[in-house]
């Protein structure tokens, strides 16, 4: 059995709707042997591997389905089952998966496995770890060769996943905030191996690392962490604090600790979590050896008072007192029976229990402080205690080094309560920990004594979320309510756009409706990631990576995300849920390609984007494979968009009080209609929005559909729907390669990225509705990686609209000879009907558009389907038609580099001036008058 691929999808994908692991696999031989062959003896040793498979339903939805699956008749595939090992694994390690399914991908032997993950690199290792142990499961003539072998250790690589896991994973108190969060609907991101997260998404976003927020200010941090400064400003506020001395050296600690009076404590200035400090010291000796401790986690030390009482973490969130506990050091109870080494053993076996933070409670260590305490005792790790002796194998009583807690929350005192409020607000600190000593936390400090020893920025949680006795407190839910106070935004409004054609126009349109209406977008596009109009990321960007980068730019208060097919078949989507999402049409494109081979596949694909719509799925209902969508959205609303106002299913979709677009026609042209709640709105007239060239470009008109439903989707106003439109053009600094028409030539030129059949068709038809006057020229290409079938399609559709072709290739040929695509272009041609004579081929592209340019003149009309979108811009404008006096030169500022240029000397006739501007360069006659 092998492991032929593996994607990662991190966000909603084609398979679900959460994050899964796919990989194909080949069973080869093994395709022969199901469960049932292979024997129950496979199944039983399985099972005791991993017994938590007996609680998998699969198929039959009840405990134990999965154990009958393998034991029917015939079995299930090793497919099968490596997916519900890889779960089980995952599940052993801490993580709540349990969605897998298998299934044949169509290739003899192979099946597409996918399970649920939470963490990526866990889910991986479970993955490779469940196919090293079926291996190993298999009698040893069927195991691969190099794989693992008798000396397989299951249970030691078990155990080593496990700890692997517990690594990668959260933390207690950044989990319990996580947890916070999305019972809140919060999203959040994680952003490193750690503790760091963003909850949140763009201006709204809120920053913690582990209980450290981004509103924690530094100053704070800085004087919670000197406990001398600390000390100083609660004295000054009439706080209890012990009296304490700051010292360099071994013998002013014992000089400090005979100015205070014995019993003292002493403890590195800056450490925390109770590392290298030592209490109740009653003599010089002592004070020498805990100096030299503490000196181990810093150069200076803390001499300070004994404070007879109990150890208590007081948690404060925002000025308010949110949970109190009572810790115990680590210790043992005795049975009269057992060491304290078999005690240690058994107290270590509570699963709660682990190294460090990872787990609710922290094991217990044999360490030099455990051996120096047993040894004050006379006692060793045979050492029998007596039954019910508590043997303390630690001073301080912190989680992290063994201890326990008992919430107390309940029992507080008031002026305990109003103590610790004071003191983490005089420190500055939003979160802070207060640890106070006292004999009873219920009686008042006034009365029982007791006193403050510190003040932690950035304390623990899970003493309060998982107490080992008492009621467990939701610390986590009061930070998040003090960083997203209730009724305040954390999600910046998404809009979601996909489709074969028209998805950057479109979501260029959107994105230009909201920043008129005074948003910061961030904009996903096959150009790059535009943030503000700003180009940041250049290239294709229409990916999860690049929607990340949009949520987590600090500006962005709205997204336009451009998604395509190719992201969601590599990783899924980037987020989890829009407010609004759109399909625009479904059309052949990139068949064939990653086991998408019909319209049908492709619809499933794109349909992903509508299923994520939370708000409203806007859909083309003249698209039958979008219309289908409808049935599998979960949004609150259907938006429909139809170029036919008699389109009958939007018409009972109107009567029923929906939302729809429609095109209808009327005196002065066609008007964009919006029909909401039985309300009939005009929009626009089509000829005022510049993008359609004068409602010629229906496609235009049709991409300003869906961008005005989603805007009003996402509650913009009519004027701001009505100002985006107008002021929103498809010039190349707008819109580049989509239908950039320059007009400074002798004759018109358009420079369109067109490139399947549909697309082409689309231009072609917007060219027959200009009057030209001359001829009409073509340059022709289609991607290399495209099916043979595609390719010529694109040729029969261009036939018959123009009088010349040029076929090109691109620069990248995907695969294929550099004469291929022409030459399938060329044919195509000639089974139209074009003539022989009208057809020409020039390969390099550059070489083509500038033949083209050449070949034009005055009223003819030049169409470049380029693929190289800035360089091809670059050859157009700077052009210089034959008998022209005016040398190309370098048009001002603008989003897009052209890159450099040359330019040679001209003289300009008497009266005339050189115009620079967005469209390149023009001769015109200087303005008369003064200015």
């Amino acid at each position: 059995m092998k492991v032929l691929s593996t994607s990662v999808y991190d966000g909603p994908s084609i398979y679900a709707l959460f994050p899964v692991i796919r990989q194909v696999v080949d069973l080869g031989p093994l395709e022969e042997w199901p469960t049932a062959r292979l024997g129950p003896g496979f199944v039983d040793v399985l099972l005791a591997a991993l017994p938590g498979l007996n609680e998998h339903g699969c198929s039959y939805g009840t405990a134990g389905g999965f154990v009958r699956r393998m034991r029917e008749d015939e079995g299930t595939w090793l497919g099968h089952v490596l997916e519900h090992v890889a779960l089980e694994l995952q599940n052993v390690a801490g993580s709540d998966v349990t969605f897998g399914k298998t299934r044949s991908n169509g290739q003899p032997n192979q099946y597409d496995m996918v399970y649920q993950y939470e963490d990526k690199d866990v889910g991986l290792e479970a993955g490779r770890l469940g196919l090293a142990l079926l291996h190993h499961l298999l009698p040893p003539e069927l195991r691969p060769e190099g794989e693992p072998d008798k000396d397989f250790d299951f249970s030691a690589e078990r155990d080593e996943f496990i700890r692997y896991a517990q690594r990668r994973a959260l933390g207690p108190s950044t989990a319990s905030l996580v947890k916070a969060a999305e019972e809140r609907d919060i999203p959040w991101l994680r952003l490193n191996q750690y503790s760091l997260v963003q909850f949140g998404h763009g201006r709204f976003q809120k920053w913690i690392q582990a209980t450290v927020t981004g509103e924690t200010r530094h100053i704070a941090v800085e004087l919670a962490s000197d406990k001398e400064e600390t000390n100083g400003i609660l004295a000054d506020l009439g706080l209890p604090v012990p009296r304490q001395y700051l010292v360099h050296s071994a013998s002013r600690a014992v000089r400090a600790a005979e100015r205070i009076g014995y019993p003292v404590v002493i403890k590195p200035l800056n450490a925390n979590h109770g590392r290298g400090v030592s209490v109740n010291l009653t003599n010089k000796e002592e004070v020498e050896a805990a100096y030299k401790q503490a000196e181990a986690h810093g150069r200076t030390a803390v001499v300070e008072s004994f404070i007879q009482g109990l150890d208590h973490r007081l948690l404060v969130v925002n000025g308010e007192l949110i949970a109190a506990s009572k810790r115990v050091p680590g210790h043992v109870v005795g049975d009269g029976v057992h060491t304290i080494e078999w005690l240690v053993d058994q107290v270590n076996s509570d699963p709660r229990r682990g190294v460090g933070h990872e787990k609710v409670l922290t094991r217990l260590e044999f360490d030099h402080q455990a051996e120096l305490l047993l040894g004050e005792l006379g006692y060793t790790r045979e050492t029998v205690p007596a039954k019910g002796e508590e043997v303390f194998l630690r001073k301080t009583a912190n989680l992290s080094t063994g201890g326990t807690a008992i919430d107390v929350t309940d029992v507080i005192h008031p002026d305990n309560r109003e103590m610790a409020e004071r003191a983490v607000m005089a420190i500055g600190l939003d979160v802070g920990g207060v640890d106070f000593l006292t004999t009873d936390i219920t009686e008042s400090y006034r009365v029982t004594g007791g006193a403050i020893c510190e003040v932690n920025a950035a304390p623990g949680f899970r003493m309060h979320v998982a107490p080992s006795e008492g009621t467990p407190r939701d610390v986590a839910g009061p930070v998040l309510d003090m960083l997203f106070p209730p009724g305040t935004p954390s999600r910046v409004p998404i809009a979601a756009i996909t489709g074969t054609n028209g998805k950057t126009t479109t979501s260029r349109m959107l994105a230009h409706i909201l920043k008129m209406a005074g948003h910061v977008v961030g904009l996903t596009s096959t150009d790059g990631v535009y943030i503000d109009g700003r180009l940041t990321v250049q290239g294709d960007m229409t990916g999860p990576t690049s929607a990340r980068m949009v949520l987590r730019d600090p500006e962005v208060d709205a997204a336009v995300m451009e998604t395509a097919r190719g992201g969601l078949l590599r990783s899924g989507m980037g987020f989890r849920e829009s407010d609004v999402s759109a399909c625009l049409n479904i059309t052949a494109d990139h068949l064939g390609l990653r086991g998408i081979d019909t319209l049908e596949q492709l619809a499933e694909v794109k349909r992903v984007v509508i299923e994520v719509a939370r708000g409203t799925a806007v859909l083309n209902a003249d698209d039958p494979l979008c219309l289908k969508m409808a049935d599998h959205s979960q949004a609150e609303r259907i938006c429909y968009i139809t170029m036919d106002h008699n389109h009958p299913l939007v018409k009972e979709h109107i009567r029923a009080g929906g939302l729809a677009l429609a095109l209808e026609q009327g005196m002065n042209g066609h008007m964009i209609a919006l029909y909401d709640n039985g309300q009939h709105i005009p929009v626009l007239w089509t000829h005022l929005i510049p993008a359609t060239l004068e409602g010629r470009a229906l496609h235009n008109v049709q991409n300003a559909m869906f961008a005005a439903a989603m805007a009003h989707s996402l509650g913009l106003t009519l004027e701001n729907i009505r100002h985006g439109l107008r002021t929103f053009d498809s010039t190349f600094f707008q819109a580049p390669g989509r239908m950039n028409v320059y007009n400074e030539h002798p004759f018109k030129v358009i420079m369109d990225y067109a490139h399947n059949p549909a697309a082409v068709q689309t231009i072609c038809q917007v060219v027959d509705r200009f009057e030209v006057t001359g001829r009409k020229i073509v340059v022709l290409a289609a991607p290399g990686d495209r099916r043979d079938e595609d390719i010529s399609e694109t040729g029969r559709v261009a036939a018959g609209h123009f009088d010349h072709y040029i076929c090109r290739r691109d620069d990248n040929t995907r695969g294929r000879g550099h004469s291929e695509v022409p030459g399938m272009l060329r044919q195509a041609l000639l089974d139209s009907g074009v003539r022989d004579d009208q057809i020409v081929v020039i390969e390099d592209e550059q070489a083509a558009n500038e033949a083209a340019l050449a070949m034009a003149g005055h009223g003819d009309l030049v169409l470049i389907l380029c693929d190289a979108v800035a360089r091809t811009w670059k050859q157009i404008i700077y052009f210089k038609p034959e008998g022209s006096t005016v040398a190309p030169v370098r048009s001002g500022p603008s989003a897009v580099d052209l890159g450099p240029t040359t330019s040679t000397e001209f003289t300009l006739d008497e009266g005339m001036e050189l115009i620079r501007d967005e469209r390149g360069v023009r001769l015109a006659r200087e303005p008369e008058g003064d200015d």
